[in-house]
């Protein structure tokens, strides 16, 4: 062949071509294989445009935090004291019982009183005949007769003469004359008189045992002709100067005493002092002795703890 290769020649070329390809694929499978040499080509490069601005990072959830818990203060650490037991608790003692009162006061208004002696006596026709000078009661405390001063009765001069008690009757608010006397009261009779009565005008008035509480100079006299009160004279029995009291007549007591009619009050020298004075117009404070304390409940039911508190102290000396 002319110019070229011969024959023999290119079989010696083909055969090493193969060979090399045979030599290129042990390499791939017993190692590593170098990267094919390839002719670069040159790529045309277009000019770079304006900058293009970065993108802004994407946020990144996150869980929310939460809010943080004020601390709470601490409490101070307080060491436990100790505790002492109350003092025993004393129950105050009762007060004293109040002393029992020593009299007994009723009020009588002076509209409704009236006082008996020097009080004029008139007739039904208003005209004035005398003046009351005494009453006089029976033992059992009631009135029975009224004395009067008759001022010319009948043509007869001035005289004490004794009218029974029912033929009067009292108008205490009255401005003139006070009593009235029925128009046809007969005197009492002499003998009537002399029946065991009691004139109360300067009588004494004494206490059981004998000692004089007073005189009496005047009894009041309500609307009904009923005595409410007398009217003592203590002068000298507390105290030197003149003084009288109101005594109610409901606590006079009318006994017999050497053959006579005796008025009793048990007040005592203490009793007496603590009444207040009798004034003429003014309201009246008439006294009476105060009754005598009731028995303390108490008494009976205080001996019943005597005898068992005996019986445990009993106990204990076995």
């Amino acid at each position: 062949m002319s110019g070229g290769f011969s024959r023999p020649a290119w079989r010696f070329l083909i055969l090493a071509v193969f060979a090399l390809f045979a030599l290129s694929g042990c390499s791939l499978l017993w190692g590593p294989q170098q990267a094919p040499i390839v002719d670069a080509t040159v790529m045309p490069v277009e000019p770079a445009s304006a900058p293009v601005a970065a993108s802004a990072p994407e946020p990144v959830e996150t869980e929310a935090a939460e809010p943080e818990q004020p601390k709470k203060p601490r409490k101070p650490v307080v060491k436990p004291r100790k505790v002492e037991p109350p003092p025993p608790v004393v129950a105050p003692a009762p007060p004293p019982p109040a002393p029992p009162p020593l009299i007994v006061l009723r009020t009588i208004e002076s509209s409704e009183v009236r006082t008996l002696l020097d009080s004029e006596v008139q007739k039904p026709d208003g005209k004035v005949v005398g003046r009351a000078v005494d009453m006089i009661a029976d033992a059992n405390g009631k009135p029975r007769e009224m004395v009067v001063n008759l001022q010319g009765f009948l043509g007869v001069g001035d005289r004490k003469v004794n009218f029974p008690w029912s033929a009067f009757r009292f108008t205490p608010t009255a401005k003139a004359a006070p009593i009235t006397l029925n128009a046809t009261a007969a005197p009492t009779p002499a003998a009537k008189s002399a029946a065991v009565q009691l004139p109360l005008i300067d009588a004494d008035v004494e206490r059981s045992n004998g000692a004089k509480v007073g005189r009496v100079i005047d009894v009041l006299i309500d609307g009904n002709s009923q005595p409410q009160a007398v009217v003592l004279d203590v002068n000298g029995m507390v105290s030197p100067e003149r003084r009288t009291i109101a005594a109610n007549w409901s606590a006079l007591r009318f006994v017999m005493k050497d053959k006579e009619l005796h008025p009793l009050i048990d007040l005592s020298d203490a009793q007496i002092n603590a009444t207040p004075p009798y004034a003429s117009g003014q309201p009246v404070r008439a006294v009476s002795p105060a009754p005598p304390p009731a028995p303390a409940p108490a008494a009976a039911a205080s001996a019943a703890p005597a005898t068992v508190t005996a019986g445990s102290n009993a106990r204990a000396a076995r």
